[in-house]
């Protein structure tokens, strides 16, 4: 398929998305220039001030977005709000510096020319300096907006939606159609916003102050140009916001809302249980895809932000409970249930019949080299290779760290990758192993050779419905819905699904619809 055909056939999600980034985007930076300009102009009056606004702005400004992102996870949750506030925290700087720049370089002799002819301090401020110094605040606010616009694309790590849902969603799929697909609105939408905050700033820059040789005729034809510009763009941004609050308020009250972690298999499974629960029950589904990874599913859970997502069962045994890897499904499975339950008041649903366990991958040819077939094998040259795993691999027992001193070995060197461009890495030869999920459909797609885990390390990874115990218990019909579909899913059915959005370059959701059709569930 290429990039024509893939917008084309996706142009409605590609709409939908961007409505939600040019909403999110006009209402962060709405935010942030409320909030910085009366902070410019505060510590422009109190000096005592100035030092410590300035810097907890600078300070705010170098934490890394993701880190800000996680962090206010905890107390914010999932979706709009923590993006919103993020995207407000990182635009604060350009304004503040830009509003107390502008009225600190103000001429001296012009205020005090105003104070000889009587005006108070108010009046000085409003009809004296902020008027003179609105062109350098308004370009604080030209370079917040046209940020925002690119560092709203994380608030799809959360669930925010916006263009940055098809750019990590391609990443991870390795699509580069759906990557572009949101690369270049996002650039589009940036220029755009660029150009109407220009002509704002020409707006309200007085015409003896613009360095513009055009005769005052053709200034006054440019200005109500700009003004009719200005107002439909503003019109059409009202109608945005108000469409979004209106649609949201006309919505069922029965509603459940499931979500999913950031790779291919979880996308297709929220899309399959929430087609398969409203056609069963009468509840809708509110879909949350690509929502992160564990911490993040299970931190929005306890919360309350969603109400279901899929887990694995030896992710929530030694991740979340911190047990030490075992290969007991059976214990693994009743711990997990009965912890969940007691600890967290969430309830574990029936095992499905797919086991997405950890394995280590290689290509063709880096097996046939070593002749490696098993990880007992490839332990016996490990110092030669170079491993690239996921970050959370990396770190945890269940990964990394527990398999080299279950196979005692080591390797050459360890990269942290995120979700599939390690496959890139590996077929680029920059690295020897990757780690891969059993039921990944890359594996099929790069023709990649599994090793055996010889020595029983890696514990079962089956998939888990997580429930609110809440929600369970008043909508109990989702339970037997969800069980009868995950007792279908089996290896191969998932490695499949997974190979036709991976490779294909199928929608998520159209492999999930097609699947339950195929099935007669729906």
């Amino acid at each position: 398929m290429n990039f024509i055909d893939y917008l084309v056939l996706n142009k409605t999600q590609i709409l939908n998305l961007l409505v939600e980034h040019v909403k999110l985007t006009v209402i962060a930076v709405g935010f942030a220039i409320m909030l910085g300009v009366p902070l410019g102009i505060l510590i422009s009056y109190v000096k005592k001030l100035n030092r410590p606004v300035l810097g907890f702005a600078n300070v705010i400004q170098a934490i890394p977005s993701m880190a800000l992102l996680g962090f206010s996870i905890p107390f914010l949750g999932i979706g709009t709000l923590p993006a919103v506030v993020m995207v407000i925290l990182y635009s604060l700087l350009p304004i503040i510096k830009n509003t107390f720049t502008g009225i600190q370089n103000i001429n001296p002799l012009t205020l005090e020319a105003a104070r000889g002819i009587g005006l108070t301090k108010f009046q000085i401020l409003t009809k004296i300096q902020i008027p003179l110094a609105l062109p350098v605040i308004m370009a604080g606010v030209r370079i917040s907006a046209v940020t925002a616009v690119g560092l709203m694309t994380i608030a799809a790590f959360i669930g925010a939606g916006g263009l940055g849902f098809l750019v990590f969603s391609g990443i991870r799929t390795v699509n580069n159609n759906q990557i572009l697909a949101g690369a270049i609105p996002a650039c589009l939408l940036a220029l755009l916003v660029d150009y109407l905050v220009g002509l704002i700033e020409k707006m309200v820059t007085p015409i003896s102050l613009q360095k513009n040789k055009k005769s005052k005729e053709k200034q006054r034809k440019e200005r109500r140009y700009n003004k009719i510009v200005l107002s439909l763009a503003g019109l059409l941004t009202v109608i945005i916001i108000f469409s979004t609050i209106i649609s949201s308020l006309g919505s069922d009250g029965k509603v459940i809302r499931i979500a999913g972690k950031d790779f291919t298999e979880q996308h297709i499974l929220v899309n399959m249980f929430a087609d398969l629960i409203e056609e069963k029950t009468d509840l809708n589904v509110e879909r949350k895809v690509n929502l992160g990874g564990t911490q993040v599913c299970f931190s929005a859970l306890k919360s309350g932000d969603i109400d279901l997502y899929f887990d694995y069962s030896g992710t929530a045994y030694g991740d979340t409970l911190k047990y030490p890897p075992i290969s007991d499904m059976k214990k693994v499975y009743n711990t997990v249930k009965k912890d969940f339950k007691e600890k967290f008041n969430i309830s574990v649903l029936k095992q499905m019949g797919f086991n997405n366990t950890y394995v280590l991958a290689v290509t063709n040819e880096t097996s046939k080299k070593y002749n490696l077939k098993s990880i007992s094998d490839m332990a016996r040259v490990a110092p030669n290779l170079t491993v690239g795993t996921t970050l959370e691999f990396l770190n945890r027992e269940d990964g990394l760290l527990g398999i080299t001193k279950k196979y005692n070995f080591k390797f050459k060197d360890a990269k942290g990758l995120d979700g599939s461009p390690r496959y890139t890495a590996l077929i680029n030869k920059e690295t020897d192993v990757v780690d891969a999920f059993s039921t990944d459909g890359l594996l099929k797609k790069f023709n990649l050779v599994s090793l055996e885990d010889d020595k029983n390390f890696f514990p079962p990874y089956y998939a888990i419905p997580l429930v609110r115990e809440e929600i369970i218990q008043k909508y109990p019909e989702i339970e037997p819905v969800i069980e009868e579909l995950g007792d279908i899913l089996t290896n191969e059915v998932m490695i499949e699904l997974n190979y036709k959005v991976d490779e294909l370059q199928k929608e998520p959701s159209a492999v999930a619809k097609e699947f339950l059709i195929e099935k007669g569930l729906i």
